[in-house]
């Protein structure tokens, strides 16, 4: 690569053209640019095209994980944390907007940045953090699916961890269809996840005044260590560190004309893509915490924790005897439709740290092995109690991956020098540098009131 002179750094700069210059394969090659953009017509078919990688990344933000912070906020403290959703889902909506800016701007995703900017140490050390930030996700999602598959059909627990190990292979089909089969199957199911939730919050219909209370913050939040646990699970189940490297890279499926302006485009299409598909997060997390607040709060029944409690009293308590089988099909999308992002984290991930490129179903068989084998250990020596301790757990150590992957990508999008007349503004860099602090002091916080004994 030749050097840049004084004048051409300064426009490389000036465009971020400086950070776009190739480095290795593309991320994701198989399925980048692969869907068309239309160049001309309207803005709304034009925006149609980008719609589909915001609705993916959306499915971390619903995953099994989810529900058990949900639940147990919900049943314990009533709507209080209801706050703590509303703003952790602010925050994603804040740092996904920057990863897709991330990829779209440099041509790279969050990983091959990491790779092109630290010293392999580094990269070391935040590759290991993000493949235990994916194996906690995959471990959640085995929890769930095999609960769901318990709930609907009476599949023991310990072989329904063992039967989701065959995901793998309904990845691989739909990728081989192209990346839209693949996007259509995950909208399909996450419409799916939305209408059995909205049946739910029908069915309950709790208290307006209540709900709306429960949005605005409260300083209990923080004093709590219990209340406070949860909330740091519930952030880390809703915004998903591996998250931010899979959206900086599937924003990149998209054909669109790789010039400033079509970059800019690309940025506005996604960004509104990304945020719409996070309301939905937003709305289904929300519902569960509302219906258990409505259902178990309101009957005394603070003690839920457990999906397969939830799943059981749900129907009685709420007076609807569908609502049972819903919630269990509803936790039976979730599981199914986070697999498929999760494999392909783990996918951009490698690649992008470690430029180590494995077969589909090899890294899916991988990723999946080292999950299943902490729940079937778990699930033998304590049940289903131990599984749903495991499962609030796994979103706890989501949360503290966190700022391993927030931090460098924040560095990333607000220097002038990668990301050129693509860089963030003052206001947002702002924004997303407090995002940032608030994450390590509530991680700093998690980990004194844990060690320390509150």
């Amino acid at each position: 690569m030749r050097l840049l002179d004084g004048t051409e750094k300064e426009r490389a700069e000036a465009t971020g053209a400086g950070w776009r210059l190739p480095e290795g394969r593309p991320s994701l090659p198989e399925a980048n640019a692969t869907i068309a953009v239309p160049r001309h017509g309207s803005w709304l078919r034009r925006m149609l095209a980008f719609v589909g990688p915001g609705y993916m990344i959306s499915v971390g933000y619903m995953d099994p994980g989810n529900w058990a912070t949900d639940i147990a906020g919900g049943s314990k403290f009533g709507y209080t944390l209801l706050a703590v959703i509303l703003v952790s889902n602010l925050m994603a909506i804040l740092l996904q907007a920057l990863a897709a800016r991330l990829g779209i701007a440099t041509g790279r995703d969050l990983a091959q940045a990491c790779r092109a900017h630290y010293g392999p140490a580094v990269n070391l050390a935040l590759y290991v953090a993000c493949e235990l930030a994916i194996i906690a996700c995959d471990l959640a999602e085995v929890i769930g699916t095999a609960i769901a598959l318990n709930l609907l059909f009476g599949i023991p627990l310990l072989a329904g961890v063992l039967i989701t190990a065959l995901d793998a292979f309904l990845l691989l089909l739909l990728i081989h269809r192209g990346f839209r089969y693949l996007e259509a199957f995950v909208i399909a199911l996450l419409t799916v996840i939305a209408v059995c939730f909205g049946v739910q919050i029908v069915a309950a219909a709790p208290p307006v005044a209540a709900i709306l209370a429960g949005f605005v913050p409260s300083p209990e939040i923080l004093t709590n260590p219990d209340m406070l646990y949860i909330a740091m699970g519930i952030i880390g189940a809703t915004v998903m560190p591996h998250n931010l490297y899979l959206h900086s890279s599937i924003v990149q499926t998209r054909a669109y004309e790789r010039n400033d302006e079509g970059r800019r485009a690309a940025i506005r299409f996604a960004t509104i893509d990304s945020t719409i598909a996070l309301m939905l997060a937003l709305f289904v997390n929300a519902a569960i915490l509302i219906v258990a607040a409505a259902t178990f709060h309101a009957a005394g029944r603070t003690d839920v924790e457990e999906i397969e409690q939830a799943y059981l009293l749900l129907s009685p308590l709420i007076g609807l005897g569908i609502a049972s089988t819903l919630f269990g099909i509803a936790l039976l999308a979730s599981g199914i439709n986070s697999t498929i992002t999760a494999t392909l984290a783990g996918q951009i991930v490698m690649e992008g740290f470690l430029r180590l490129r494995l077969p589909p179903v090899a890294r899916r068989l991988i990723t999946r092995g080292l999950a299943i084998i902490p729940v079937v250990v778990v699930a033998w020596l304590y049940g289903e109690s131990g599984t749903a301790k495991l499962l609030v757990l796994s979103q706890v150590v989501l949360s503290m991956q966190l700022p391993f992957a927030v931090i460098p990508l924040v560095r990333f999008v607000t220097d002038r020098s990668k990301m050129g007349g693509f860089v963030v503004s003052k206001p947002v860099a702002i924004a997303a540098w407090a995002v940032a602090a608030v994450l390590v002091a509530l991680n700093i916080k998690l980990l004194f009131d844990t060690f320390a004994g509150g």
